[in-house]
């Protein structure tokens, strides 16, 4: 049976961004639905490096992935938004009211004012690497992200790739896990110089294994892997393991965006920096998902942009109110929206 959601602003992804918004529209009294791929909040942070610091968050020096998200639900929690998981907007239709009708592959109906695209790079998938059998191993003892590290606490750890995302979590899982071995395919990597250093000299120490090659098989049952079969330069080597980390990036998708008439700039949605709108009057796009001059892949920037975005969508969702700007410090209205006053 389908339903439908009423709602002022539907917002397409529920990452750092779009959860800001949350926040933006609501000390402007506008609610908001979103739509996630995900089956939680926190777009990639959340997927696919949870327990990671993030560094260039202002005025927090540190902070973990997920504690991102955590503090931004918080955050947002007094404007109550509602949220639909496991979700993908299959497609919008403009309303002759001026309004948007959403409809998500689960056959569920949103209706808003006001669209917001905050999907980062649309929905992402990490790329398979082509080892025969690996799906057999999928989700039990092979993975392609990192949401518990206690969850390879005590296991002989596998990691594959030459990137920031490999050489982060050998660093990373190294203290936790009982071996870890490191395969690349060459001794050249991608990642920052301070880590592979880092991992070259816990190599040194023996701290860890460093293969050159590819993984070419896998041996275990039921799921559990026991051993991973190495192509060297030397030959092949069985390095034994009961869990692995492949890491060959990802495989980004826009979906079905790329087919609701907006007018794409190499896979992006290029928006005005005054309001981000986009080509279609009423569909904004806030975060990586957008492109303009001098446009910064940065969570910061997304929250600008969303900034900036609130104080248009207010005027289509309340033509003719008169928009006050108000400081949350000095205002007390804006206090009591949040709770605080």
């Amino acid at each position: 049976m389908t339903t439908t959601t009423q709602t002022d602003v539907l917002i397409i992804g529920a990452g750092p961004v779009g959860l800001f918004a949350v926040f933006e529209l609501g000390l402007f009294d506008m609610k908001c639905h979103l739509v996630d791929i995900l089956d939680r909040p926190g777009g990639q942070c959340a997927e696919l490096y949870p327990e990671k610091p993030i560094y260039d968050i202002p005025a927090l020096p540190s902070v973990t992935a997920q504690g991102l998200v955590d503090r931004l639900m918080e955050q947002i929690a007094p404007f109550k938004p509602t949220f639909s998981f496991n979700r993908m907007v299959s497609s919008l239709e403009k309303l002759e009211d001026g309004g948007f009708r959403a409809t998500t592959d689960e056959n569920e109906v949103i209706e808003a004012k006001v669209v917001v695209i905050a999907a980062g790079g649309g929905s992402f998938q990490p790329k398979r690497p082509p080892i025969p059998g690996i799906e057999a191993f999928e989700g039990t003892s092979v993975f392609y992200s990192v949401r518990r590290m206690e969850e390879f606490r005590g296991h002989d750890l596998v990691i594959v790739g030459g990137g920031d995302s490999a050489l982060d979590w050998t660093l990373n899982l190294q203290p936790v896990a009982k071996s870890v071995t490191l395969v690349h395919r060459r001794p050249e990597f991608r990642a920052a110089p301070d880590s592979v250093n880092k991992m070259y000299a816990l190599q040194e120490m023996r701290e860890l294994e460093f293969q050159v090659g590819q993984v070419t098989g896998l041996a275990g049952s039921g799921g559990q892997l026991t051993s991973a079969t190495v192509k060297g330069p030397d030959g092949d080597v069985e390095v034994a393991c009961t869990r692995m980390l492949p890491f060959f990036g990802l495989t980004m998708k826009l979906g079905p965006i790329a087919d609701w008439g907006l007018n794409l700039h190499e896979n992006l949605i290029p928006v005005d920096t005054e309001k981000f709108e986009t080509s279609v009057p009423g569909i904004f796009a806030i975060g990586d998902i957008n492109w303009y001059p001098g446009k910064l892949k940065l969570i910061l920037s997304g929250f600008h942009e969303a900034a900036l975005m609130a104080q248009a969508a207010k005027r289509i969702v309340s033509p003719g109110e008169r928009i006050v700007f108000q400081y949350t410090t000095s205002s007390t209205s804006l206090q009591k929206k949040l709770g605080v006053a």
